[in-house]
């Protein structure tokens, strides 16, 4: 008989499915690699699982111990699912820009979940960061994770995204792009592809209201890049240890605006239910389409499922309040006046 010991066991092995409709001027084959397929249904699940199991090795995580993360829900879904199975209290610090099915989600799964204001410093208590460090300290017998400087979640990605594009590939892969949010999947797959074949290129994609671009050309941490923005689950305005810049070779900027029609097309021309982040990738290859020839091979990673977003993206009613469907209206008038 052929059956999984228990659900973190079907962690990993996604497959690459060819993006037909909104890569058709692009002269490459765009290879999307679906991470959905996991069973918290995002990337997270590889590195949350290997976080655990290094802390469970060394002794940061104790039997009957309370792991806390703060977290735009991913993270929180996979470190939720190895609590379940191992037998851990899970608590999840999110900011109130994550969806709400997010936090429901979470809850489904067992976490007691802390929502904190996202329009304020990372260093100020009231932020996600502060508040998880701080219930870190205050309950006994418990663990920060730390997703964003925890070289384990690099670590996940060199160990199995990487060789999975590889073998996938047959080698042929000659571009990855993502999101970057924590730095661990870029960070990691990137340093896996270029150890096989130093030639392959690693972009980024970032958001309006991130530092992530800017410093990776100047150098400059600089504070009059960040403002709020509406994507979730990449760009940063701090600079996590695990963005190795060394190894990206290049940032792309994306709007809300067109992360967030891009994750509409996707479902509505690919059959794609994907989450926010989804949108901005796809775009980010759109935008790249003079770094790519007819050979090539783009494999861009598509972090987590739609399911999460029901209530905001695939909300007409959110996206027209946000601007997001404005040329829709226009449509509409103009037709009406004709």
């Amino acid at each position: 008989m052929e059956y999984a010991e228990n659900i973190l066991e079907t962690i990993g092995n996604t497959p690459l499915v060819k993006i037909n409709t909104l890569t058709a001027e692009l002269p490459c084959l765009v290879l999307a690699k679906y991470e959905t397929f996991n069973p918290g249904n995002s990337v997270k699940d590889r590195m949350a699982v290997q976080m655990v199991e290094d802390a469970e090795a060394d002794g940061r995580l104790q039997p009957g111990g309370t792991i806390i993360e703060g977290t735009s829900g991913n993270t929180g879904m996979g470190l939720a699912l190895a609590a379940i199975v191992k037998g851990y209290r899970m608590i999840c610090v999110i900011s109130d820009k994550q969806s709400k099915e997010k936090i429901d989600i979470l809850k489904a799964v067992g976490s007691e979940v802390y929502v904190c204001p996202t329009d304020v410093a990372p260093d100020d208590p009231r932020s996600y960061y502060s508040t998880a460090r701080r219930l870190s300290k205050e309950i006994p017998n418990s663990w920060y994770v730390n997703q964003y400087d925890n070289p384990s979640n690099c670590k996940a990605h060199f160990l199995t995204t990487g060789p999975e594009i590889w073998e996938q590939t047959d080698g042929k892969v000659t571009h990855f792009v993502v999101g970057v949010g924590t730095g661990g999947t870029i960070s990691g797959v990137g340093s896996y592809l270029k150890m096989k074949n130093p030639k392959v290129k690693v972009w980024g994609v970032d958001t309006y209201g991130s530092v992530f671009k800017k410093y990776h050309e100047t150098g400059i941490f600089d504070e009059n890049e960040i403002y709020p923005y509406v994507t979730e689950g990449i760009g940063e305005d701090i600079l996590p240890k695990n963005v190795r810049f060394d190894i990206i070779d290049g940032f792309t900027k994306v709007t809300d605006k067109d992360a967030a029609v891009y994750t509409q097309r996707l479902s509505k021309e690919e059959g794609m239910f994907l989450g926010n982040s989804a949108g901005a990738a796809i775009k980010g290859v759109l935008q790249l389409k003079e770094h790519f020839g007819k050979d090539d091979v783009v494999v861009v990673l598509f972090h987590d499922h739609g399911s999460r977003y029901v209530g905001k993206i695939y909300n007409d009613d959110w996206m027209r309040a946000q601007g997001f469907l404005e040329d829709e209206k226009v449509a509409l008038v103009e037709k009406d006046q004709k």
